[in-house]
């Protein structure tokens, strides 16, 4: 055993490095809090498109039945048209000869510009009484219908029965349409219309207080004398005859632009309006009804018509030219706050279809991935395992076990007793990357107390794991060097298993079987789960598509002139291991996996030192498929690993595991808002699937079947902060972050391989 003494003198400033690394640690910080920013801004997204589909705090239910004793008898027996005037609560009703076309529901792409531009061709107003969501997810129709003349109303945002409502919820759906029309055309209105409402004689005991409400507020709530009934598509006739008022009368007549299909509305409209004029009706806007009142009323009292409206706003001219009586120009504050609705509401409108296509994508490639490893672990399996499979000649020349180490006191005894019972001829480098815990120290004792002469303890000055590696390379004996980390034990007959692949000649390189060896802890039991199915399971694909993308730190083994051929574990990235793998295969060397060369680790026993290795394992493979790109347009054994390798692992790897959480996020919504019993049959069928590939796992692992009772919890906690892992990363990588090898504390559990025979 020799060691190379330690470098003496003055404390050393912090390296390039050590600065680097403490300025990203700065940084991590609020790229987590960015991460989870990112998750909220999602389930907003989806909160407030279900809230413009009714989905969320819809509301179904419609009064019918009640009681109308509180409702004064002229109120039931009124006019179409209600207002509050002086506190007063008074009707109109429409002149002889008249029709006030009103529309309900809209506006809708596929109807309301058809219903315009009807009204166009025949100079004929309307007044439409327009559901809030609706107007801001079609701010542009709205426009064009106050351009062209026609007046319009509220009909509440969600459209939902307001005698069943709280105060609160009624101001909300008024306040939310107002802001919706200011946001689509700069305009807000007084006037209403209730959803399920029809004539005034139709006002009950629960939805009076409402329009009092209302009216105390400036609302002119109004009311139909005859409906088309167009909704129950009767057919064109009927409803021609339905919406033509009896003996001459004037009438508010109710159709809908929205709401279903309304093909038979389309076709009646032209129809219907030539029918009125020819009788000698005018189509006027509920603003013209009550004007016409008013002007009457004046002339009654002997007052003079100064040609105003309400608000001030006038007939002609102006402003008053392109608003109705009933309508008020946005300004200030409810302008903005109108705008920054509709632009949301674009964004939700442009979003959730988009992540809907996203969890389609997520959801055929997961299935697919399923699929794709147990077909192909078990055609690996039976093929490694046959009687009759053989490598070659076996492998029985020394090879040389490198162990960079830092500050691994606690493990580092471990590592070098479960060699010493080694079946297969070794040498031993033990790379002290300036450990300042003793580890050299510990290392040398270890060895002499077990009588290992095949030791070498060499000390550098700490430049991080590649250097530490590359150091070991360097000062290899053997033509074949075994990687292992510090807190990994081997079984006796791990090397010789992990090196009989290199009888093949265009073998470079070797994945063992990483096995966690704490897994008695809940977080180590979900980690088991992991290695067993989401690495292993991967690594037998991987292995028989011929594009191994990474071999695991904690077992692996190379060629040494392959190493120095392609320039030696790179510090470029922060997975070495994955940036040395690619670049094997980008230089023509096979990498195989071998299942029966296990390797027990100590996997992080806390969520903080999880977050910090799967951060750096994220992040550093994007790191590495980023620096080998341009393997993507090569030829050759590189242009191979490009076009099959890259694409998988990034799909299965990066783009997936980003975009699975709305499988969660949307399943969690469905239980919510839609259909809790469908949804959660949908969660436990994908639960299903993934056990029975996990199962399919431990079978071929030969592992204990107790461990999957973890899984649910798995998928419902730790699965989530793998997700929040990799948004993470992929803000660090999308910033320019970096990072360096980082320490994980350790407490040597891991003492005796765990299940091994």
């Amino acid at each position: 055993m020799t060691t190379n003494p330690p470098s003496r003198g003055r404390r050393r400033a912090p390296s390039r490095i050590q600065r680097a690394a403490g300025k990203a640690a700065a940084l991590q910080k609020p790229r987590v809090i960015l991460a989870g920013l990112l998750l909220l801004a999602l389930t907003s997204v989806m909160l407030l498109d279900g809230y413009l589909r009714a989905e969320v705090g819809g509301d179904q239910r419609v009064r019918t039945g009640a009681g109308t004793s509180k409702v004064p008898d002229d109120i039931l027996e009124g006019g179409p048209i209600l207002t509050f005037r002086g506190g007063r609560a008074t009707t109109v009703s429409v002149p002889d000869k008249t029709i006030a076309l009103t529309f309900d529901d809209g506006p809708t792409p596929t109807w309301t510009p058809e219903v315009l531009e009807i009204l166009e061709k025949y100079d004929v107003p309307a007044t439409f009484f327009l559901v809030g969501s609706m107007i801001s997810r079609y701010p542009d129709i709205v426009k064009d219908m106050v351009a062209q003349g026609n007046e319009v109303g509220i009909h509440t945002f969600t459209h939902v029965d307001l005698s069943y409502q709280s105060d609160a919820r009624v101001d909300r759906e008024m306040e939310q349409t107002q802001l919706a029309l200011a946001g689509a055309a700069g305009i807000t209105t007084t006037l209403f219309r209730a959803p399920y409402s029809s004539r005034t004689d139709a006002i009950d005991n629960y939805s009076w207080p409402v329009y009092q409400r209302l009216g105390e507020d400036g609302y002119t709530s109004v009311f139909v004398d005859t409906d088309s009934d167009d909704w129950k598509r009767p057919g064109v006739s009927d409803i021609i005859k339905w919406a033509t008022p009896e003996d001459g009368e004037g009438a508010s007549v109710l159709f809908h632009d929205a709401g279903g299909e309304r093909s038979q509305t389309i076709a009646a409209l032209p129809t219907y309006i030539e029918k009125m004029k020819a009788a000698g009706y005018t189509f006027t806007t509920i603003s013209g009804v009550t004007q016409e009142e008013n002007a009457a009323a004046r002339e009654t009292s002997g007052q003079q018509d100064d040609g105003t409206v309400p608000g001030g706003v006038g007939a002609d001219g102006g402003a008053g030219s392109r608003l109705q009586a009933a309508h008020r120009e946005a300004t200030g504050l409810t302008l903005y706050e109108g705008k920054a609705l509709v632009a949301a509401v674009a964004v939700a409108e442009w979003t959730v279809p988009t992540l809907s296509v996203g969890l389609a994508v997520v959801g055929v490639a997961v299935m697919g991935r399923f699929g794709m490893m147990l077909i192909l672990a078990r055609r690996h399996h039976r093929k490694r395992n046959k009687r009759r499979f053989s490598w070659g000649p076996d492998v029985t020349r020394p090879v040389s076990v490198i162990v960079p180490a830092y500050n691994e006191k606690e493990c580092i005894a471990n590592t070098l007793e479960s060699l010493a019972r080694s079946t297969h001829p070794i040498e031993i480098i033990i790379v002290d990357d300036g450990s300042t815990d003793g580890t050299s120290e510990i290392s040398r004792e270890a060895a002499e107390a077990l009588g290992m002469t095949n030791v070498r303890v060499i000390r550098q000055e700490n430049a991080g794991k590649p250097a530490a590696l590359n150091n070991g390379v360097r000062n290899a004996r053997c033509d074949i060097v075994v990687m292992m980390d510090g807190d990994t034990v081997f079984e006796p007959d791990t090397v010789r298993q992990l090196v009989q692949p290199f009888a093949e000649p265009k073998v470079g390189a070797v994945a063992g079987n990483a096995k966690v060896g704490n897994r008695d802890t809940i977080i180590g039991a979900w980690q088991h789960i992991e290695y067993v199915m989401g690495f292993n399971l991967d690594r037998r694909m991987y292995d028989l598509l011929r594009c191994m993308p990474t071999i695991p730190g904690a077992i692996g083994a190379f060629r040494r002139d392959a190493v120095l051929e392609v320039g030696g574990m790179s510090e470029d990235t922060l997975a070495e291991d994955t940036d040395i793998t690619i670049a094997m295969h980008r230089a023509g060397w096979n990498v195989v996996y071998q299942e029966h060369a296990r390797a027990w680790t100590e996997a992080p026993g806390s969520l903080k030192q999880l977050w910090s290795q799967r951060y750096r394992w994220s992040y550093g493979t994007m790191q590495a498929l980023w620096k080998h790109r341009k393997s993507l347009t090569d030829k050759g054994p590189s242009g191979r690993f490009g076009r099959v390798g890259m694409p998988l692992v990034v799909l299965f790897q990066i783009v997936t595991p980003v975009f699975a959480p709305l499988i969660d996020v949307f399943t969690a919504y469905s239980m919510i808002f839609i259909d809790l019993k469908a949804a959660l049959l949908a969660w436990f069928a994908v639960l299903c699937v993934q056990l029975v590939c996990a199962a399919y796992a431990f079978r071929l692992d030969r592992e204990k079947y107790r461990y999957l009772l973890m899984m649910p919890l798995q998928q419902l906690a730790y699965r989530q902060m793998m997700y929040l892992v990799l948004i993470h990363s992929c803000i660090t990588a999308l910033t320019g972050g970096r990072l360096r090898w980082q320490k994980l504390k350790r407490t040597g559990e891991v003492g005796t391989p765990a299940g091994a025979s």
